[in-house]
């Protein structure tokens, strides 16, 4: 059975930082896409970033507009893991986010920002930006 439990989520200042891991279990995702949604209160899940396999051991990232220059995707293919380092975090992106993969390893860059791309989710992790 795919698990993907994200962790590093808190309570951080404007202007702060985060740095938010996933660790998937049950089967390999380093040849798959990886990413990160966060789902705000009262709004509908919004694409972060993906990072994807783009052969050898080269990978292609993806970001949201929002969080382009601020947040940094990346993954450790030997530990199945996916990570996304946060700075100059502002209040807007206070959100529950998500860790999710996709069992699609030809995933083409224009779904790339779709839910519906992605088979695996996480449970969440809470990041609140408030002073």
């Amino acid at each position: 059975q795919v698990q993907l439990v994200e962790s590093g989520g808190g309570l951080v200042q404007p202007g702060g930082s985060l740095r938010l891991s996933c660790a998937a279990s049950g089967r390999a995702f380093s040849n798959y896409p990886m990413g990160w949604f966060r789902q705000a209160p009262g709004k509908e899940r919004e694409y972060v970033a993906t990072t994807r396999w783009i052969g050898g051991s080269a990978y292609q990232k993806y970001y949201a507009g929002s969080v382009q220059g601020r947040f940094t995707i990346s993954r450790d293919s030997a530990k199945n893991t996916v990570s996304l380092q946060m700075i100059s975090l502002l209040p807007e992106d206070t959100a529950v986010y998500y860790c999710a993969a996709s069992s699609t390893r030809g995933l083409i860059a224009s779904t790339i920002t779709r839910r519906q791309s992605y088979d695996y989710w996480g449970q969440g992790t809470q990041v609140t930006v408030s002073s």
